[in-house]
Formats: C-alpha cells, sequence, structure tokens
C-alpha cells in the first residue's frame, strides 16, 4: 500500500519562497500521476500543479501559480517537490499531496480532477502573511 507524506509546510511573508516535499513509500508503480492541491475552510480542494512521473513528465498548473510554482521530481527518492516563490496572502492553505495511477490528464486532454485521486497525504499548512 502506498503511502504520502508531506513536509515543508510553515508560515511566510507575502513575496517570499517556500518549498514543500512529498515522499512516497510502499513500492509506488513507477510511473503515476503525482500533485499538489490545496484546500481552505468551507471550500472544496482544487488542485495546483500536478506531473507525470513517467517519460516526459508532462505537467499542469493552475492559471492562479502558473510562473510562480513549479513542480519537480526525484525519482530515486519516490519524491515530488513544490517550489512556491511570490507567494501571497491567498495561497494560504492545507496543501495536500496526491497519487493516482497512470497520467495527469484525460483521455479528452483534460486535467484529472481531485476526486480522481485516491492516495492522500495527511496534508501540510502554509500560511502567507501580509
Amino acid at each position: 500500500q502506498v503511502h504520502l507524506t508531506e513536509s515543508g509546510g510553515g508560515s511566510v511573508q507575502a513575496g517570499g519562497s517556500h518549498r514543500l516535499s512529498c515522499a512516497a513509500s510502499g513500492s509506488p508503480y513507477p510511473d503515476n500521476c503525482m500533485g499538489w492541491f490545496r484546500q481552505t475552510p468551507g471550500k472544496d480542494r482544487e488542485t495546483v500543479a500536478m506531473m507525470y512521473t513517467g517519460v516526459n513528465g508532462r505537467t499542469y498548473y493552475a492559471d492562479s501559480v502558473k510562473g510562480r510554482f513549479t513542480i519537480s521530481q526525484d525519482n530515486g527518492k519516490n519524491t515530488v517537490y513544490q517550489q512556491m516563490n511570490s507567494l501571497e496572502p491567498d495561497d494560504t492553505a492545507m496543501y495536500y499531496c496526491g497519487l493516482r495511477g497512470g497520467i495527469c490528464y484525460t483521455p479528452f486532454n483534460q486535467p484529472r480532477r481531485p476526486s480522481e485521486f485516491r492516495v492522500w497525504g495527511p496534508g501540510t499548512q502554509v500560511t502567507v502573511s501580509s
């Protein structure tokens, strides 16, 4: 059984940078879609960034983080990172790492939704102060 563990959450001032890590254990398949999602109280979980861990490593970014966040992987460590730059107070949320088998896009080239992910980490809080 695959387990995900996030780390790196904390508090940062607006305009600052922060990096989150997500380590997968339990022998995950080599090619998965792994992503970062966030949620604030009373709102649905939203996709922040996703990455296919196989060949090509196609990525997806939400419009709100394009140009500021970067998702990357370290295959040897089964770890996915999210580098967050130019952080804004609206980025404050609980951040979750998710994993699903296969690619991050549907056959109709739509990004996979959070409801399509079956493995989740416990989450890590990121708070951005103005």
